[in-house]
């Protein structure tokens, strides 16, 4: 960690050809991956530079909705492919979790009798996992085949800073789980985003011509996506 202008900045050395600044939510932390021959002199150039940019993604990152805390009582709100459900907890005498939607707008979560909250995150995490998953599969089949690439293999996992990330050497992306509760049009567009990098590992004009072509809509459902509100764990 380095301080910069009154920041508090993660630095990380890369063997990677240019210096790259993010700011990531859900609290605007700053990291700064840099090859290992810039200094940090350089280093703190480049920061002091952007210091308009990076404060102004916190002033974002701040002002943006976020998911109320979450008890998983019934009458609790919680989403799912961008739409509100209202949460109904029944209890029985069964060991395990069951999920059910019912209607638009209703999720039902039958529980053993003492389930504790703790536990019922993990079956509602579990729920949005197998939904998610169940979507994903076709996308990255669809978009294989546009692209004109062999289907990766993929994955689901909770991320911080990233709604997607791809290895192109190990063939592999992943999907965050929290984009079970955006829009579909979000999860066609990071699973575009992610397979967009087998044909350029750097979003370079070949990427975004790949995008522009595929789905020239990608700007504005980006911009849709990182303004729907974040998740205590989101990305």
């Amino acid at each position: 960690m380095i301080e910069v202008a009154g920041l508090s900045v993660e630095l990380l050395r890369k063997p990677i050809k240019n210096l790259h600044i993010g700011v990531y939510p859900p609290t605007g932390r700053v990291r700064v991956a840099a090859p290992p021959a810039i200094s940090e002199d350089a280093i703190r150039v480049a920061i002091v530079t952007r210091l308009g940019w990076i404060k102004k993604k916190q002033r974002e990152f701040a002002g943006q909705a976020r998911e109320t805390e979450r008890r998983y009582l019934s009458g609790e709100t919680h989403y799912f492919l961008g739409k509100p459900l209202r949460l109904s907890v029944r209890q029985s005498g069964s060991s395990g979790c069951s999920m059910q939607l019912e209607g638009a707008d209703r999720l039902t979560m039958t529980v053993p009798e003492g389930a504790t909250a703790d536990q019922k995150a993990r079956w509602l995490a579990a729920w949005y996992r197998d939904e998610l998953k169940s979507r994903t599969a076709p996308r990255v089949v669809k978009w294989a085949e546009r692209l004109g690439v062999p289907p990766p293999r993929w994955g689901v996992r909770q991320m911080r800073t990233k709604w997607g990330s791809c290895n192109p050497d190990k063939r592999l992306i992943w999907v965050n789980l929290d984009l079970a509760k955006k829009p579909l049009q979000c999860l066609d567009y990071v699973v575009l985003h992610e397979m967009a990098h087998f044909v350029s590992r750097r979003h370079d004009e070949a990427f975004l011509a790949t995008l522009d072509r595929h789905m020239p809509g990608w700007r504005q459902i980006r911009a849709d996506l990182n303004a729907l509100p974040l998740a205590e764990m989101a990305p």
